[in-house]
């Protein structure tokens, strides 16, 4: 499988939430039942909301196999298997789909990594997935603090140009101020997980990026905000100068809700905490 996703001649999908889960993965209903002489095992369930999945020969598949727990596996496109698109705000390219196994036959040697590890598995992934989420978000903030600033020190009212006006300077600051800190906390954890080996990262960093990934998407919220108050109505229109505005307006929230959604984090990076904290009380 991996020659033909690596050149792009094939793509592959991370089947992981439902209808009935999205955060919360422990919930998932999606089954497996080994056949009798346990060279197969025959998966029947619903996915939602899977990026790619419109266009996946594959799909990794966090399958509740019955009798064994929770397992990864990698699911070949078949007759046994439907996507349905589904329309979205963000894109039309990602390809967003909703996914019927129906007494798809899966050999068992497509189980990824240990059988009833699938959830352990889920969860390490989340991690880089999170970080990777947070590198591309935030470059989109970015992007929208350079068209504000622009289109500030162009556009005139009331005789001055926008960025004249003392209101308007404190939302690049703010905006400025946010996607910066948010830089600086994705650099100084990238630096950690280069120095640390892949159960290490599972172990001290899970609550972290889970955090800077909160952050990230209540920054981006504010950029939104900020950007569409300096632009007026330029921000509603998908063409000229505010387009891109437009866009962020209407995709920026998809950052908050995919990998796991904000509340939910937050809570996920206390927990944490508090799991540390446990393990080694402080004195007082």
């Amino acid at each position: 499988m991996l020659p033909g996703c690596i050149s792009g001649a094939q793509r592959i999908a991370l089947a992981i939430s439902e209808p009935y889960a999205g955060s919360d993965v422990a919930q998932i209903r999606t089954k497996g039942v080994r056949t009798a002489d346990g060279d197969h095992i025959v998966v029947s369930g619903v996915k939602k909301w899977i990026t790619g999945g419109t266009y996946a020969d594959f799909f990794t598949t966090l399958v509740n196999i019955e009798g064994e727990g929770m397992s990864l596996l990698c699911i070949e496109r078949s007759d046994a298997v439907e996507t349905r698109p589904i329309k979205t705000a963000y894109s039309a390219a990602a390809g967003t789909a909703y996914v019927v196994f129906d007494g798809a036959r899966v050999p068992a040697r497509n189980i990824i990594g240990e059988v009833g590890q699938g959830f352990y598995l889920a969860m390490a992934n989340f991690n880089k997935e999170r970080w990777g989420m947070v590198g591309g978000g935030n470059r989109l903030s970015r992007l929208m603090v350079e068209e504000c600033f622009k289109w500030a020190t162009q556009r005139k009212i009331f005789g001055k140009r926008l960025i004249d006006q003392p209101v308007i300077r404190l939302k690049l600051a703010e905006m400025a101020a946010g996607v910066e800190a948010v830089h600086s906390m994705n650099e100084d954890i990238t630096f950690q997980m280069t120095k640390m080996s892949h159960a290490e990262i599972n172990k001290h960093l899970a609550g972290p990026i889970g955090l800077l990934k909160y952050k990230q998407t209540r920054v981006a919220t504010m950029i939104s905000d900020h950007a569409c108050q300096i632009f007026g109505g330029r921000a509603l229109t998908r063409s000229g100068m505010g387009q891109y505005v437009e866009k962020f307006q209407r995709s920026f929230k998809m950052q908050a809700i995919l990998g796991g959604s904000e509340e939910i984090l937050a809570d996920f990076a206390i927990r944490q905490a508090l799991k540390r904290t446990a393990a080694t009380p402080s004195r007082l």
